[in-house]
Formats: structure tokens, C-alpha cells, sequence
């Protein structure tokens, strides 16, 4: 067997087991796993390709790629929680390949599978790519626009000389860049401008420091700090800053963008009458660049502490791994450029995105590939002899997972009895991290480096599959999803009940439910929708809380209504279903339409065509 199908091998078994395992196997997740997975599945029953729709209201938080993909698979797998995901796994093995092959092309086959092993053990990728979100496929294209990148700008190192230098800055001939931007079209279908704005940013940060005259590269460390911010802000010279943007052919950029991208976003604009495009560009982009939407804020130690957290394991390296590539940047050696792209593209990621007001963890998960790439680069040249480390960093790395195990064991029972009570068992998932520690600390200790780091991995590997496939699988029995919808219909099929809501409507109630569920915030008005309805429609059920219930129930008649209720998972309240007792007489249609005024306009055409409930 060649090194590269071993390797390949490798690879395919560690993300089949991270990604794919019991993919399927729990509910999706309030509150974007349902609206995404739900907007596909109305779109499928509508045939409708162009605009994107969620409990019968137009969605403007996202472009329709995403929702291309999960319809092509609910073709497959039928509208399943495993067929809204398998699109993401599906792409989370791309990404991890595309590491993998970018780690030998820069530096040498063991770095890449290092960086692919890495990157598909770590706790926020394996979230993307598990989950029915649009992070996947944008993580995907932007890392394959930059693996294009690379591609065509650097030559197979046959000798340890060559490998990981740029032949060129930029790609020579017309064709690759063409592709290269193609494929950030495609990254903007997926989720918008950032996936044209930052996978360009990545390159033109590369370029704007390789392009430096020599005798600027040379002066590494500058004596003063004067003349260290002045080596910070020569890239940005506006000459200097001009001619770099040039030799990136942004007419080409433009056009291969627009090629891909723009006839969607036409047609979303001429059918929706522009409401699409002026949702999606002034309130979703616009708005959270300004704006700390939805309580997502943060200060600019933000982004730094969630890429520590969300690249663990691996980020027990985070140290060690900074300071090796500095010391190869100064020294300018044969890794100083793979490092210098690497450190770029996690560096535009968190400095761009720390500028936004909204905050949120996934949104620097693309940068994942570029972490993978420095810290398998690292962990190979350690492993492999080439440098020794201080006993400091291998002590804090493996005591920071012995740290985590130990949390894990204290603070998770606590947490499990307080919110899904008889679950505290699983609190014993810290003796994965805490056991792997110890293990990989003594190894350590007695300098065996191989059997330490191997370790690691295998910590990685399992607790993966671990949070993933078991641990979510116990908690979302907790959430009595199932439950929730056999209470709303009781025995009745989707078109013969008509759902509606007070102040009150989860996602995943909407994408359970299979038809929408109209909100209503009077309580007045909502009492009304209850009670009265035509006489050859189906009855209504209202879905609140218990704490907006009590708002609701003086304009309620107790001898009129039943209700039910079970507890809102990890809320202080509980679900309420009411409905019309069987003996209540319903009005006529006239007096209904008079008083409730007109059903939203399209519920009736989706709800009628959405497919059956979730196998």
C-alpha cells in the first residue's frame, strides 16, 4: 500500500467516524438546524429553486446553495434529520482532504496528515460539520479556492529545498485564476460577499508581506518599537497596497463572481420584489457588521479564546505551535512560507471578524484549515526530532487536557442534574481527556514525543464520537420532541389540524410539525384564532408557554379549552398546547373571516405539499 492511500485510508475511517456516526440520530437543534433544514424541505415541496421560505415567510438570513444541497439529498434520504445533514459531513470530509493535500503540497505528506487528522477531531468543525447549517459548504469552498490557490503557485517539492516554496505570488495563467474565483462564487451563493471578501483577503495579506522589497523582508526584528509598528504597516503603503490588489486580476475576480453568483440573486431580487435582497444585504450583512444582533457580542478577546476552545484538543499546542513559526519566519527557513500563508489566513479571520459587532463562534470555522496546517506542521517536526521543547509546554499542553478532563467530571453532573436529571453519567466522558493527559504528560516526561502526541490523537479521535454520537443522542431525549407533536395532533394527520402559536414558535416546532405555524403576539387576537374558525376548516391548537399562557387566559374560557403541557428543554417553563374542547360550536365562516381577519398568504399551498413526517 502507497504512503498517500495509507494516509488516505486513514483519513476516510477518522472523519466516517467522526462525521457520519448516528449523523441522524438526534433531533435538529434549535434554533438553525430547523429553519435551514425546514426552508429546503418547503422549497422541495414547492418546487421552487429561486426563493427560500420558512413556515410559509420568506428567509433572507442566507443564499439558496445551502438549500440546494439539502434538497437534493431529501431527494435521496427523504426529509430526515440525516438527510438535512449528510450534505455538511459530506463536505466536512472534503475540507479535511483539501487540508490534507495542501499540508503535502506546502510542507510534506506526514504535515498533512497531521493537519487533516487535527482539523476532524476538533470540537467546532466537527459541529459544522454535523450540523444542517450553511458553515459547511462555505468552509468547504473557501478552503478549495485557497487549495486552488496554492496549487497554482507552488511545484511538488521533489526535494526538501523545494517544497513549500511559491514559484509565483499569484497564478500565471488566466484559466486557474478564473477557477480560483469561480469557486468563491460559489462560496457566495453559500453564504454571501465573505465568501469572495475574506478568501481574497487571505491571499492578499500573503501577498502584501511577500511582495515587500528584500530589503524590508530582511528587517525581521526591528531594534525599536517604533520601527516594529513601522514594519506592521508597510504592507498597507498605498502604492504598494494598489499594486498588489492589481496583480490579483480583480477584473477577473469580478467577472468569474458574478458569472457564478449573480443570476440567483437577480432572480431572488425580481421575485420577491427586492424584499430578499434588501433583507439579506442591509439587515443580515450590514446589520451584524454594525450591530450586536440577537445578543451575539463580544470584545476582541473574543474570537481568540472561541478558537482555543473550538480547535480543542489540538489548541493545546496553540503556544508552541505561534512560537515555532515565528522563529521560522525570522529565520526565514524552508517552512517560512507554508507558515506565513497559514498564519494569514487565521490571522484576516480573526481580525476582520473581531471588527463586526455580531459575534459568534462558527463564524471564524473557515480559518480551520489554516490552524490544521500550523499545528500539524508543528506536530510533525516534534515528532519527527527535529527541534526539542522546553519541558514548560509540553507540561501546560497535556496539563490543560487533564484540566479539562477534571472539569469535565466536576462540572458536567452538576450541570446534567440541574437540566436533564438522571443523565449525570455523563459526566464520565472527562476520563477521556483526563486520562489521555496523564498518559500523554508521563510519555512526555520520559521525552517519548511519538507516544505522547499519538496519544493526543487518540483522545481526539474519541471524544469526538463520544460528544457527538453518544452524549447528544442522551440529551435530546430529554427534549421530547416527538412527544410535543404526538400532543399537538393527536392521532390527526398534518391537514387536519391548524397550528398557531401566542409570542411563541421554535424552529424545530415548525419543521416537526410539517405545515406553519402562524405567531400571534395580542393575546386578544390569538384567543380569537383559537376559538373561531370556518366550518369546513380544521380546528386550531395554539402552542405557547407556560409563562405567556397566563397573559393568554383572561380572554379563555377554562370550560372551553383543554390543556396540556410538558417541560420547554433547558427553560424555566413548560410547552402549552390548548385546544377547543369537541363540544364547543364553531362560528361560521363569515363572522371568522370578520373577526380573525385573512390566514397568512402561501400557508395553505406549503403545508399541503410538504412531505410526511420524519422517518
Amino acid at each position: 500500500m502507497s504512503r498517500t492511500v495509507r494516509d488516505l485510508v486513514i483519513i476516510l475511517t477518522v472523519t466516517s467516524c467522526c462525521f457520519f456516526l448516528n449523523l441522524g440520530g438526534t433531533h435538529l437543534w434549535d434554533r438553525d438546524e430547523p429553519r435551514n433544514a425546514g426552508c429546503a424541505a418547503e422549497m422541495l415541496a414547492a418546487s421552487d429553486w429561486i426563493v427560500p421560505t420558512f413556515n410559509a415567510e420568506l428567509r433572507e438570513h442566507k443564499p439558496a446553495l445551502t438549500y440546494w444541497f439539502m434538497m437534493l439529498s431529501y431527494m435521496v434520504f427523504g426529509v430526515t434529520e440525516f438527510g438535512a445533514r449528510f450534505p455538511s459531513a459530506m463536505f466536512g470530509v472534503g475540507t479535511t482532504l483539501l487540508t490534507y493535500f495542501m499540508g503535502r503540497r506546502l510542507f510534506r505528506p506526514s504535515v498533512g496528515l497531521w493537519a487533516a487528522i487535527a482539523i476532524s477531531t476538533t470540537m467546532m468543525f466537527g459541529v459544522a460539520s454535523r450540523a444542517s447549517t450553511p458553515d459547511a459548504p462555505l468552509i468547504f469552498f473557501s478552503t478549495l479556492a485557497l487549495a486552488i490557490y496554492v496549487w497554482g503557485t507552488t511545484t511538488p517539492g521533489r526535494t526538501s529545498e523545494q517544497t513549500g516554496k511559491f514559484v509565483s505570488l499569484f497564478p500565471e495563467k488566466w484559466g486557474v485564476a478564473a477557477l480560483l474565483y469561480s469557486i468563491m462564487g460559489l462560496a457566495v451563493l453559500a453564504k454571501g460577499p465573505i465568501g469572495l471578501v475574506l478568501p481574497t483577503a487571505v491571499i492578499g495579506m500573503f501577498l502584501l508581506i511577500k511582495r515587500l522589497p528584500v530589503r524590508e523582508q530582511e528587517t525581521i526584528a526591528p531594534a525599536t518599537w517604533w520601527s516594529r509598528i513601522t514594519m506592521m504597516v508597510r504592507p498597507f503603503a498605498p502604492i504598494h497596497f494598489l499594486k498588489t490588489c492589481w496583480s490579483m486580476r480583480p477584473i477577473t475576480a469580478i467577472a468569474a463572481v458574478l458569472v457564478i453568483a449573480l443570476p440567483w440573486y437577480i432572480l431572488v431580487h425580481l421575485k420577491t420584489d427586492g424584499e430578499w435582497t434588501y433583507g439579506f444585504f442591509v439587515k443580515h450583512n450590514v446589520g451584524r457588521a454594525m450591530n450586536a444582533m440577537d445578543g451575539h457580542r463580544g470584545n476582541f478577546l473574543f474570537y481568540p479564546l472561541a478558537l482555543i476552545a473550538g480547535f480543542f484538543p489540538w489548541s493545546i499546542f496553540w503556544i508552541p505551535t505561534l512560537l515555532d513559526g515565528i522563529k521560522q519566519l525570522k529565520g526565514n527557513s524552508k517552512w517560512s512560507d507554508g507558515y506565513l500563508f497559514a498564519f494569514c489566513w487565521v490571522g484576516v479571520y480573526l481580525a476582520l471578524f473581531s471588527l463586526a459587532k455580531t459575534k459568534l463562534p462558527s463564524y471564524i470555522t473557515p480559518c480551520y484549515p489554516g490552524v490544521a496546517l500550523a499545528v500539524g506542521l508543528f506536530v510533525d517536526r516534534w515528532v519527527s526530532g527535529e527541534f526539542e521543547l522546553a519541558k514548560i509546554w509540553p507540561r501546560l499542553a497535556f496539563g490543560s487536557l487533564i484540566v479539562v478532563g477534571l472539569g469535565v467530571l466536576v462540572v458536567i453532573p452538576i450541570l446534567a442534574n440541574i437540566y436533564v436529571p438522571d443523565e449525570v453519567i455523563l459526566g464520565l466522558l472527562g476520563f477521556i481527556p483526563l486520562v489521555g493527559g496523564i498518559v500523554a504528560l508521563l510519555a512526555a516526561e520520559k521525552k517519548q514525543i511519538r507516544r505522547a502526541v499519538y496519544t493526543t490523537a487518540m483522545t481526539a479521535f474519541l471524544m469526538s464520537p463520544a460528544i457527538f454520537a453518544f452524549a447528544a443522542d442522551e440529551i435530546d431525549e430529554h427534549r421530547q420532541v416527538d412527544a410535543l407533536v404526538e400532543m399537538m395532533y393527536q392521532g390527526k394527520g398534518v391537514n387536519e389540524i391548524d397550528l398557531v402559536s401566542f409570542s411563541s414558535t421554535e424552529a424545530s416546532w415548525v419543521f416537526y410539525a410539517r405545515q406553519p405555524i402562524e405567531e400571534y403576539v395580542d393575546p386578544q387576537e390569538a384567543s380569537k384564532v383559537l376559538m373561531t374558525r370556518a366550518l369546513s376548516g380544521p380546528p386550531r391548537v395554539l402552542v405557547t408557554t407556560r409563562t405567556r399562557m397566563r397573559k393568554l387566559k383572561p380572554f379563555l374560557n377554562s370550560n372551553d379549552i383543554s390543556i396540556q403541557q410538558l417541560p420547554y428543554f433547558m427553560e424555566e417553563t413548560d410547552i402549552v398546547v390548548v385546544r377547543p374542547k369537541a363540544k364547543i360550536r364553531q362560528v361560521s365562516a363569515k363572522v371568522s373571516a370578520a373577526k380573525v381577519g385573512p390566514v397568512k398568504v402561501g400557508t395553505a399551498r406549503i403545508r399541503s405539499a410538504t412531505p410526511g413526517p420524519v422517518q
